[in-house]
């Protein structure tokens, strides 16, 4: 390799100290491993920030992150160099990493899960990583980098909850809960699939957000209570939603189980509503299903790319991107809910 394509030594990354606060995230030097036989050197250029990122940097992640960990699991960069044995990229490809390295198909095993970008293994708060060839994918062709740091986690999710098991179909009812990413990927999603959505919201300017990307009816959920049903009523005559994205848990639950259809898919998501110490159930009027998303396969991350592209889908991204030096300024922006869509950092130019 000649010395303009030559990666530096020492790199910059943030990694987690002494987790509880954001104050624990530290800038810090490392010095860049060699690449082995079936490794991608990747430049990272943008990461974005998942709820679960500030779970894992304030202490609440239900598995335990290890001292020094290089936190956050979604981001894009392009191609630096490859192992000799390397098949599926060539140096400049654009990619992104799979939050699950090795979950190239089917269900979620328990050895995929142990293999988590941000939080078993180093995330993409780096200037340079090294990945296993299997854990990684192009981006869309239309998307930039920091557009595609946002697919891995709250896309594809989103996308597997409308597509992995019964998939959507037109004409199809769907809810989205609020203005997260998972659920603004959702409204694009359903919308180029042929589906009408409802949507939830706490704010004129978010619902302003939601009818752009193409909700019919957003219901503000602080000023209506029984939000659940009044999304029923809207629904083609009361006949409910057919799938509901619940990123929330049990404080929501109830309400998105009295939208659905009575076949409807209950999409459960996040871990993101409140006292999460239950076990939250269905009402027993309800005969929705519920399904688990976590994340989803290599391959779903492929056909989701595939739709991004030939559909030119982009990802909302909120209108502050941070710098490299301002990672706990993102982390606390995210913390406080003052984004709409996506928070992005840029790493390298």
């Amino acid at each position: 390799m000649d010395q303009h394509h030559r990666a530096p030594a020492v790199m910059k990354q943030w990694v987690l100290r002494n987790a509880g606060t954001f104050d624990g995230l530290k800038l810090e030097s490392a010095h860049l491993p060699q690449i082995s036989d079936f490794d991608v050197l990747v430049k990272i250029h943008a990461a974005s920030l998942n709820y679960r990122d500030l779970m894992i940097a304030k202490k609440t992640y239900y598995w335990p992150v290890e001292d020094g960990r290089v936190l956050v699991s979604d981001f894009a960069g392009e191609v630096f160099n490859v192992g000799p044995k390397v098949t599926r990229f060539v140096r400049g490809d654009r990619v992104a990493g799979c939050v699950h390295q090795t979950h190239v198909a089917g269900v979620l095993t328990e050895k995929d899960a142990a293999q988590a970008l941000g939080a078993l293994l180093d995330g993409g708060l780096r200037e340079y990583g090294i990945f296993r060839e299997e854990g990684l994918v192009r981006i869309p062709n239309n998307l930039s980098f920091r557009e595609g740091a946002t697919l891995p986690c709250a896309a594809l999710t989103a996308w597997n909850a409308l597509y992995g098991g019964k998939p959507l179909r037109p004409g199809d009812i769907v809810l989205t809960l609020g203005t997260g990413g998972v659920s603004l990927f959702g409204v694009q999603f359903a919308r180029v699939g042929g589906a009408e959505v409802i949507s939830t919201t706490s704010s004129d300017d978010k619902a302003v957000v939601l009818r752009k990307l193409g909700a019919r009816h957003v219901i503000n959920y602080r000023e209506d209570g029984e939000w659940g049903q009044t999304a029923k009523k809207l629904s083609n005559g009361g006949r409910g939603a057919d799938y509901v994205l619940e990123i929330s848990g049990p404080n929501t639950l109830e309400q998105s189980a009295l939208a659905a259809t009575m076949d409807g898919t209950i999409a459960r998501i996040g871990t993101r509503g409140g006292n999460q110490s239950g076990t939250a159930i269905l009402p027993h009027t309800s005969f929705a299903n519920t399904r688990r998303i976590v994340i989803g396969s290599r391959i779903q991350f492929e056909e989701m790319n595939r739709a991004i592209e030939v559909n030119d889908i982009h990802p909302v991204i909120d209108q502050r991107v941070f710098g490299f030096q301002e990672v706990p300024e993102a982390f606390q922006y995210l913390w406080d809910q003052k984004a709409v869509g996506k928070v992005v950092i840029d790493i390298c130019s």
